[in-house]
């Protein structure tokens, strides 16, 4: 599949990594090239979204509305034009 251009959402906690940018724009066919093209242009950003066994338990990834982990994971491919939103999850409460 061809390269193509996405948007991505980048949540507060991750923006001293992108220049303060809350969105940049990156290429790939899959969800995993974007990441590896992110890297490249922002050193530091594929660390806070991955570890050894994919995503990382506290991150969430969203190509328009629906979370990767329900798709094809790291290997969702993508049509070009998609906003992917990357969501730290939240955690706490009352117990």
């Amino acid at each position: 599949m061809a390269e193509t251009e996405a948007t991505i959402r980048i949540p507060t906690q991750l923006r001293t990594l992108t220049g303060g940018q809350e969105e940049v724009k990156a290429q790939g066919a899959t969800v995993a090239e974007i990441i590896e093209n992110l890297e490249r242009a922002h050193p530091g950003l594929r660390d806070r979204l991955l570890d050894a066994k994919g995503v990382r338990r506290f991150v969430n990834i969203f190509v328009g509305d629906e979370d990767i982990r329900f798709l094809e994971g790291l290997n969702t491919q993508l049509k070009g034009g998609e906003q992917i939103s990357i969501i730290p999850a939240i955690a706490g409460g009352r117990s």
